[in-house]
């Protein structure tokens, strides 16, 4: 750690010493470049311990954020200093200065930084993407799922339909992202591991709603698997995502038609202060449902659910963003407010990672 003090020390008196931006511009290359100071350093985290990286991860993730600024800092002073002179050399100026660079004005939105959050994650555990269409059929949506037709657990979706074809089928805008699971069943052999992020869609709006909104659900197949899988493998995530060490979990008994049993996750948090903190308190907040995946849905995706069987998840990726990032209302995710995504939004190069620390 004193090396890393020293390191920061030096660069900092680099920076402050620069008197050009083409110095300063070496400074930075010689730092955070490919093959600078900071960059090397980093690479070493993956040949350390857990505990090891615990203590670097943070201490390398801030002093790459501090040599950052202050090149910026130091980049804004030199910019002035060279605009003043030019401006006492120049009788008539009719420029502007040049726009800041994409990379320093643009911001990742959330929902995309929390995906590429549950990717980090979920790749750990040896999970693969699956993705399918917004537009799908009554029978992938409803019917393969163990919706009946004419049940009334179809009426538990509000559903943006289209018109009817000549032929009488329906086309709709998916209200779940379980159709890929079907789509996914019937087009690989198991075992099966993957996530499906996605939009999804129901007629509904308020401040926790919104018509259009995202959604992953994590699917396994195989011969063996059974609940105690699912309950580790949620734990994990929640540990991973909202960044504790342990964290408290209820399975409450529930009902979807695709799963049986099914079950609704509550984790711990605290409610008492302004913020909701998760992983501590007495309080209980539900986050997601889960469960055995129902036969008739192995089933009908053409697999012998005597052979296998599997289980399921799904919870909603505004809401997950919501809780961790401390965003008061869903439907500003989608008012494309600059103000709104300048402040919650996520610089273009920090990606998430499972050793530097996801939302560092």
């Amino acid at each position: 750690m004193s090396d890393l003090n020293t390191l920061e020390t030096d660069l900092i008196a680099a920076i402050e010493n620069a008197d050009s931006e083409t110095g300063l511009e070496e400074i930075r290359v010689a730092a955070l470049g490919k093959k600078g100071s900071i960059s090397e350093q980093m690479k070493t985290l993956g040949k350390m311990s857990p505990e090891e990286r615990k203590t670097m991860g943070p201490a390398l993730n801030g002093l790459k954020a501090k040599i950052t600024d202050a090149i910026a800092a130091r980049k804004a002073v030199l910019e002035e200093s060279a605009l003043e002179a030019r401006l006492a050399n120049e009788t008539v100026d009719v420029t502007l200065p040049l726009r800041p660079s994409p990379a320093e004005t643009g911001r990742i939105h959330p929902v995309s930084q929390v995906i590429d959050e549950l990717t980090a994650i979920f790749a750990d555990m040896g999970f693969s993407i699956a993705e399918g269409p917004d537009i799908e059929t009554d029978e992938l949506n409803f019917t393969s799922l163990n919706f009946p037709e004419g049940h009334p657990a179809r009426e538990m979706h509000d559903t943006f339909f289209f018109n009817e074809k000549e032929d009488g089928e329906r086309l709709l805008l998916r209200t779940h992202t379980s159709p890929v699971q079907i789509r996914t069943m019937r087009d690989q052999e198991p075992p099966i591991r993957v996530i499906i992020p996605g939009r999804t869609y129901r007629c509904d709006s308020d401040q926790t709603h919104t018509p259009m909104f995202h959604q992953v659900e994590g699917l396994v197949i195989d011969k063996e698997s059974h609940f105690g899988h699912l309950k580790w493998i949620l734990e994990e995530f929640c540990k991973a995502f909202f960044e504790v060490d342990d964290i408290k979990m209820r399975f409450r008994p529930s009902f979807f038609p695709f799963t049986e049993p099914s079950m609704e996750v509550d984790i711990q948090c605290d409610r008492s202060g302004a913020e909701v903190k998760i992983g501590e308190g007495a309080d209980w907040l539900e986050i997601l449902g889960c469960g055995m995946v129902h036969p008739n849905v192995i089933r009908n995706c053409g697999l012998d659910p005597d052979v296998y069987q599997g289980f399921a998840w799904g919870m909603g990726i505004d809401r997950i963003a919501m809780l961790k990032y401390g965003m008061p209302d869903l439907r500003a995710f989608f008012d494309a407010d600059v103000r709104w995504i300048q402040h919650y939004g996520f610089r273009p190069l920090d990606l998430p990672t499972l050793f530097g620390g996801l939302s560092s």
